[in-house]
């Protein structure tokens, strides 16, 4: 099994939403974020990749036919050319609000955990955001300059720059399917995100 689909969006772009609609779409599994939070094994797959001890892109992405959110977003680029026929999704979204999204999830999960081996807090608030992720000016500031990159890396034939909030109908006719009867998924909310990341430190204590 190989990527066809490669998320670049970051993370609270909706992209869980959009893990959701792959998976309905005949792409599925799709892997995101929680994969890690869910998996020690996977925990310990990218962990392994972040120290420079990499199984190889294969091996981190065996069983799934699609990827989206963290640590994908961050990789997106080596993606690309390692899985040329890929068609490439950046999920976008307003920034001030995005940033909102941030503080109240992603900024409190990596603020839970004092492991330095966390791709939370070593690579998405170290290296990504060089630890000032609750800077607004700066956060964003990354944020639009990573959009920028992908946006100036791919036409629109391998490329779509997207908003969950526009459904069904751009993300199949990119990706050659027809549209589902079933209403476009909207998941992982604020509420939801701190219940899962609630649940995981529970279960490591």
């Amino acid at each position: 099994m190989t990527l066809e689909v490669i998320g670049a969006g970051l993370g609270r772009t909706g992209t869980h939403s959009m893990k959701l609609a792959l998976a309905m779409l005949g792409f599925g599994p799709c892997h995101h974020m929680t994969e890690l939070i869910g998996s020690d094994e996977q925990t310990q797959l990218w962990r392994a990749h972040v120290r420079g001890e990499a199984p190889g892109w294969d091996a981190l992405y065996a069983g799934y036919r699609s990827a989206v959110d963290w640590p994908t977003a961050h990789y997106w680029r080596e993606l690309a050319d390692y899985y040329p026929d890929a068609k490439l999704l950046l999920t976008v979204r307003d920034p001030d609000a995005w940033h909102k999204s941030v503080i109240a999830t992603i900024a409190r999960a990596m603020n839970s955990t004092n492991n330095p081996e966390s791709f939370g807090r070593k690579v998405i608030g170290e290296q990504v955001f060089s630890g000032r992720i609750e800077d607004r000016d700066y956060a964003v500031g990354v944020y639009e300059a990573h959009n920028a990159a992908v946006k100036s890396a791919f036409g629109p034939k391998r490329l779509l720059v997207y908003d969950v909030a526009e459904g069904w109908g751009p993300l199949c006719a990119h990706l050659g399917v027809p549209e589902p009867d079933e209403p476009f998924p909207v998941t992982n909310t604020t509420v939801e995100f701190q219940t899962l990341i609630a649940a995981r430190i529970s279960n490591a204590d």
